[in-house]
């Protein structure tokens, strides 16, 4: 005795009809999740894309930014400016305390030139 099972077009299931719904239901949960996983990922790409252009964005020079960098290079250079003139100023003093001692000197021998 073969026991030979032919499946063609013909051949009919009998399913209980709650097993019949509830695999229906299993496929259309399965798909809702799919598609529910597949879109919360392409939010999510969207929002870190977006993210990484306003970074970019924040990073570039602004005129606002710009200006204040010109206003830092022009005080740099006023700093410089009136460091070199204290400099100056400090070697004057030098130059001047070394007058004074030297019209000391010369006031000393006037003096003693007169009382001769």
């Amino acid at each position: 005795m073969s026991s030979e099972f032919k499946l063609n077009d013909q051949t009919s299931v009998a399913l209980p009809i709650k097993n019949i719904v509830a695999i229906i239901s299993a496929i259309v949960v399965a798909v809702w999740t799919y598609f529910g996983i597949v879109e919360r990922l392409n939010r999510l790409e969207t929002n870190e894309k977006l993210m990484a252009q306003d970074l970019l964005k924040k990073a570039d020079q602004t005129p606002k930014n710009q200006e204040l960098f010109m206003l830092i290079e022009y005080q740099a250079k006023t700093i410089e400016k009136h460091s070199k003139q204290l400099e100056e100023n400090v070697h004057t003093k030098v130059l001047i305390s070394q007058l004074e001692k030297k019209v000391d000197k010369l006031e000393k021998e006037l003096d003693s030139v007169r009382g001769k």
